[in-house]
C-alpha cells in the first residue's frame, strides 16, 4: 500500500468564505480545522460551528474508531488513523478504513459551493453487520479564538423531520444536522484538545468542545448521511438531498478539472460583488494578494467575467489614488497602507483587457470607462502625492514610506516596528510604477514623458556590481543612500510584468544572480544566505516568525516572475522550456501532493529541506503555479504529427 501522509491537510471551501478543513489522519492540528465553518458577513465574520466528530464502527465482535483526537499534554485517542488504508482528495476528501474485524468503511466530506453545506457520508464496503455511532463536537466561536467549557452553552436540541438543531449561544448562528440516523440527547464535554500547529506557532493551543448527543446508523441497511448547515432545518429527506448536493458538486468539479477547482476555492462573494481570499485558513481578502493571484487563478483559467466583476468592485474603492491593502474581519473601513496594491491593479487591468480581446470577450463601454478612470485616478494620486509620502520624485521614480509603516509586500512588524521598512524607492515599486505609467500612456499621452524619465532614471541608478540591482535607493528619503541587500524584488525588473525594465546583459546578470543565491525548489529566498541578518527557518512564536518572514524565508509566488525572467533572458526555445519544466515547475507540482493537498503553501524555509510553512493554501502561490504551467505548456500537436 502506498504511504499515506497523515499530517497533510485538505480543504473544502464554499462561495462565501466559509470552509471545512483538517488533516488526512483526522487529528485537528489547528484551531481552524472544522467540518462546518461559516462566514456570517461574507467573506468575514467566520465562526467555527462544528469542529469535528467522534466516530466508532460497531460490529458483532466489537468496535473500532474511525476518528482521531489529540489531547494535552500529548495523548492520542482514539487512533482511527491506524485504520486508514486509503485516502484521496479528488474530487473531495474520501477515506477508506479497515477495522480489526474485516469491516471496511468509506467516509466522504464534501462542501457544496453554493449552499455552503457540508455533506458527511459513510458507506459499508464489506459484508457483515455494522453500525456507526457518532458524536459531533461543537464550539460556536470566532475562528481565530478558542473555546472552553462553560455553563452558558445550550446543548438542548430541537428535532423535526430528520433535522437536529442547536442554538448554543443566542447571538450566534444555529447549527442543523439533517440526517437519516437516530439521535439521542446525551450532553457531555470533551476537554483539553491539543492543537499542535498552534503550539508550534507559540499560540494558545488547548480547547474544550461540547457534544450534545449521539447519532446512530445501521450501515447494513443504508449509507449513513449527515448534512451540516448554519441556520434552521430543511423539509427534505437527508439521503436524497445529500445525493443531489454530491451529484451537482461532482459534475461541477469534473467539468473544470482539479486545478481550476482548487483555483475557484479562493473566489468568494463580498457584498454584491466578488473577491479573492488571500489564503486559508486565516486570511481574508487583501488587495495586493488579490491582484497578483488573479493573474493565474482567473485570467489563466478563463474566468474573465469574474475578473471583470472583481476589478470593477475594487475600482470603486480608490481613495487619494490608493486601493485598500485589506479588509479587516471586524472594521467597517478598509486599510489603505500599501504602495503596490494600486499598481498591481493597473497591471491586472491591462492584462485583463488584453485577455478579453484575445478570447473574444466584449468589455462593455461603461466597464472600460470605469477601469480607465480608476487607473487615471491612481496615477494622478501617485504623481501628485498621497498618504505615507507616496509621490513621484523629480527623477520620475516613486518614493514612498514614513517611519513605523510598512508599505511593500515585505510587511512584517514586531512591536509596531517594521522588520524591513524599505523607506525610499524600493526596486519592485519602480518596476510596477513604470509599468503602470506605460499602461497609462497607452491610453493617455500625458503619462508618456514621466514614464520615459522614470525608466531612464531606473537604468541609471539601480544597477549594482555586487547584488545586481539595489533593493532600495534614496533610503529613508536620503538622496544617494542605497540598500545593497540581495533580495528577490529585483526580479520584477526583468520578468513577471508586461514591460521589462532591463534587457540584454544587464537582465541576464540579475537573473543569474537571483538563481545562484536565492532560488530554492519552492520559491525565491527573501534574503541571501550570506547576509548576516539571514534567518534560515520559519519557526517559533509570532516574533520569531515575523523576524524570518522576509529575512530568508522562500516564497513560491515569486517563482512566477522568476520563470518569466529566466525565459526572457534565455529565449523561449523548446529546450529552454523543457529545462524550466524540469527544474522549476516539477518541484512545485510535487508539492501539490503534500502540506495543503492540491494547493501551494504560503512560504518555505530558506534552508534545506525547505519545509513548507505559513498558510497551507495560499492564493497567489497557486495562481503563480498555474501561470507557470501556462508559460511552459508544450505547443499543441499539429494534425500532421498525430
Amino acid at each position: 500500500m502506498e504511504r499515506i501522509d497523515l499530517e497533510s491537510e485538505w480543504l473544502e471551501s464554499d462561495s462565501l468564505g466559509g470552509f471545512a478543513s483538517g488533516t488526512v489522519g483526522g487529528i485537528r492540528t489547528r484551531r481552524y480545522h472544522a467540518v462546518l465553518l461559516s462566514a456570517t458577513t461574507p467573506p468575514t465574520g467566520r465562526v467555527v460551528l462544528v469542529n469535528g466528530f467522534e466516530a466508532w464502527i460497531e460490529g458483532r465482535s466489537g468496535s473500532f474508531p474511525i476518528s482521531s483526537q489529540r489531547y494535552a499534554p500529548d495523548v492520542r485517542y482514539p487512533d482511527g488513523f491506524s485504520c486508514i488504508v486509503g485516502f484521496t482528495a479528488t474530487p473531495w476528501p474520501c477515506w477508506t478504513f479497515r477495522g480489526r474485524f474485516g469491516i471496511e468503511i468509506t467516509q466522504e466530506i464534501v462542501v457544496h459551493r453554493d449552499t455552503c453545506e457540508t455533506v458527511l457520508r459513510w458507506r459499508r464496503r464489506s459484508d457483515g453487520a455494522a453500525s456507526l455511532r457518532l458524536r459531533l463536537l461543537l464550539s460556536v466561536r470566532d475562528y481565530h479564538a478558542l473555546h472552553r467549557e462553560n455553563p452558558a452553552f445550550n446543548m438542548h436540541a430541537t428535532i423535526r423531520n430528520g433535522n437536529v438543531s442547536w442554538r448554543p449561544y443566542p447571538d450566534q448562528p444555529a447549527i442543523t444536522a439533517l440526517t437519516n440516523g437516530e439521535y439521542t440527547e446525551a450532553p457531555d464535554w470533551y476537554r483539553n484538545f491539543m492543537y499542535v500547529r498552534e503550539y508550534e506557532r507559540g499560540l494558545d493551543f488547548v480547547e474544550d468542545l461540547a457534544s450534545p448527543g449521539t447519532f446512530l446508523w445501521d450501515l447494513s441497511r443504508d449509507d449513513a448521511v449527515m448534512i451540516l448547515r448554519a441556520g434552521d432545518g430543511l423539509d427534505v429527506r437527508a439521503a436524497a438531498y445529500a445525493a443531489m448536493l454530491v451529484g451537482s458538486e461532482q459534475a461541477r468539479r469534473a467539468a473544470v478539472g482539479a486545478r481550476v477547482t482548487a483555483a475557484e476555492a479562493y473566489l468568494v462573494d463580498r457584498g454584491r460583488g466578488r473577491t479573492v481570499i488571500a489564503g486559508f485558513p486565516w486570511f481574508t481578502d487583501w488587495g495586493r494578494d488579490t491582484f497578483i493571484a488573479m493573474r493565474g487563478l482567473m485570467l489563466a483559467t478563463g474566468h474573465l467575467a469574474e475578473a471583470e466583476a472583481i476589478l470593477l468592485a475594487w475600482s470603486g474603492t480608490v481613495s487619494e489614488g490608493m486601493l485598500p491593502n485589506r479588509f479587516l474581519d471586524t472594521a467597517t473601513l478598509p486599510e489603505y497602507n500599501a504602495v503596490d496594491a494600486s499598481l498591481w491593479f493597473i497591471v491586472l487591468t491591462y492584462e485583463y483587457l488584453i485577455a478579453a480581446e484575445e478570447n473574444g470577450r466584449v468589455v462593455p463601454a461603461e466597464a472600460r470607462r470605469r477601469l480607465h478612470a480608476a487607473v487615471e485616478a491612481i496615477l494622478q494620486g501617485y504623481a501628485a502625492g498621497t498618504r505615507f509620502a507616496i509621490a513621484a520624485d523629480s527623477d520620475g521614480l516613486l518614493r514612498a514610506g514614513v517611519p513605523g509603516v510598512q508599505l511593500t509586500w515585505m510587511d512584517a512588524k514586531i512591536d509596531d516596528r517594521p522588520v524591513t521598512p524599505r523607506i525610499g524607492k524600493p526596486v519592485e515599486i519602480q518596476a510596477l510604477w513604470i509599468n503602470a505609467l506605460r499602461v497609462g500612456s497607452s491610453w493617455s499621452p500625458r503619462w508618456t514623458e514621466l514614464a520615459r524619465r522614470a525608466a531612464a532614471s531606473f537604468v541609471a541608478r539601480y544597477p549594482n556590481s555586487n547584488t545586481g540591482l539595489y533593493d532600495v535607493v534614496d533610503v529613508n528619503n536620503m538622496p544617494g543612500a542605497v540598500d545593497e541587500k540581495l533580495r528577490p524584488n529585483q526580479i520584477l525588473a526583468v520578468g513577471g510584468l508586461p514591460f521589462a525594465l532591463l534587457e540584454g546583459d544587464a537582465a541576464r546578470k540579475v537573473v543569474d544572480l537571483v538563481e545562484r543565491r536565492l532560488l530554492t525548489p519552492l520559491g525565491l529566498r527573501t534574503l541571501s544566505p550570506d547576509d548576516p541578518e539571514y534567518v534560515s527557518e520559519y519557526r517559533g512564536g509570532p516574533a520569531q516568525r515575523d523576524r524570518a518572514y522576509h529575512q530568508g524565508t522562500a516564497w513560491p509566488w515569486l517563482m512566477g516572475p522568476f520563470v518569466d525572467a529566466w525565459l526572457r533572458v534565455r529565449g523561449r526555445s523548446m529546450q529552454a522550456q523543457s529545462e524550466a519544466r524540469r527544474r522549476f515547475l516539477a518541484p512545485l507540482q510535487a508539492h501539490l501532493a503534500t502540506n495543503g493537498i492540491g494547493h501551494v503553501s504560503e512560504l518555505a524555509d530558506g534552508a534545506p529541506p525547505h519545509e513548507p510553512g505559513g498558510c497551507p493554501f495560499q492564493a497567489w502561490s497557486l495562481g503563480e503555479l498555474i501561470r507557470i504551467e501556462r508559460m511552459l505548456a508544450p505547443p499543441p500537436t499539429s494534425s500532421s504529427e498525430r
